[in-house]
């Protein structure tokens, strides 16, 4: 009876936040963040939106154009998740690695700042049935040489991940990723 109830209070916890952002570890030579958020839509749903509308709910703050209308993710394996810069300029922020569609998808790759480092990264999106909602998992694990340490990064990477978790979450739901809180 105990263990059903810590069940369920574990259920409780990760429904009822929007997402729950965290630095799993972070050291001089690379970091982890995981942030989760269940979202109330089927998984085949969630999914389809997450990769085919990445340029509807993702942060134009977080783009080199500074418009998420640039963007695209070629949903294949060493597809392009990139971003138009116009006249045959743009950027590839990260490489398709693995997708098992409406599951997993591996991207490789450095975002923002981290493309510009000495470093790896490695971000894998996990969609899971959650009842009628889906769980969404985004986990970026980075490592590599940076002068500074790459400790230092972990927490504002953790935040641009948990905004875009939230903001996924608000755009499957509501149509409109501006809804988005960090409640």
């Amino acid at each position: 009876m105990r263990i059903n109830l810590l069940v369920v209070l574990a259920a409780f916890l990760v429904t009822s936040a929007p997402a729950n952002a965290e630095v799993v570890s972070a050291a001089a030579n690379g970091f982890k963040v995981v942030s989760i958020s269940v979202i109330d839509s089927r998984r085949d749903e969630a999914w389809q939106r997450a990769l085919n509308d990445v340029d509807k709910w993702w942060s134009s703050d977080h783009t080199v154009s500074g418009e998420a209308s640039r963007l695209r993710i070629e949903a294949r394996p060493r597809g392009c998740f990139c971003e138009d810069l116009g006249k045959d300029a743009g950027v590839v922020h990260m490489t398709v690695t693995m997708i098992s569609p409406p599951t997993i998808l591996r991207l490789t790759g450095g975002l923002g700042p981290l493309g510009l480092m000495g470093v790896s990264g490695n971000m894998t999106w996990e969609f899971d049935d959650a009842g009628d909602s889906t769980q969404v998992t985004f986990t970026y694990a980075v490592g590599g040489h940076h002068a500074d340490g790459l400790d230092g990064l972990a927490k504002p990477v953790d935040g641009v991940i948990e905004d875009a978790l939230l903001r996924l979450k608000a755009y499957v739901e509501t149509g409109d990723a501006e809804h988005a809180t960090l409640e």
